[in-house]
Formats: structure tokens, sequence, C-alpha cells
């Protein structure tokens, strides 16, 4: 069990890193490849999605870490 949880770990270590590294500032990145004009201000469905994935994928970490935590008292 231990060596599936630190597979997974790892998996998702590399997930939200890229994930992160996605995201960037107001002009840059998916939200400013040109899919939502800037006079709009807001967000397009790309970025939004992205964000929905990443909190996901950070809140699978944190609970495959408490999991991990708790297997190794």
């Amino acid at each position: 069990m231990l060596q599936f949880l630190a597979v997974v770990q790892v998996l998702l270590v590399m997930a939200l890193v890229g994930l992160v590294l996605m995201h960037s500032g107001r002009d840059a990145g998916m939200g400013g490849m040109g899919f939502t004009p800037a006079s709009q201000g807001g967000t397009h469905i790309v970025e939004r999605n992205l964000t929905r994935l990443t909190i996901v994928i950070a809140i699978l970490f944190f609970a495959n870490s408490i999991a991990l935590f708790h297997y190794l008292k």
C-alpha cells in the first residue's frame, strides 16, 4: 500500500507542477492566447477549467499526503 501511495504522490506532484506552470498572468498563458478579448476583462472557459483542474489535483495531493502520513505512523 505504501508503494502505491508513493507512486500516486509522485504522479500528483508532476501533474500539479505542470498545471501550475500553465497558469500565468493576465496577458500570458492560456488566458492570453487570444481566446478572450482583453476588453471583456473576464477569463475564458479554458482558463476556468484549468483553474478547476488545478484545485482538484491540489486537493487529491493534500489527501494523499495525509494518507501517506497516517500510513507511516
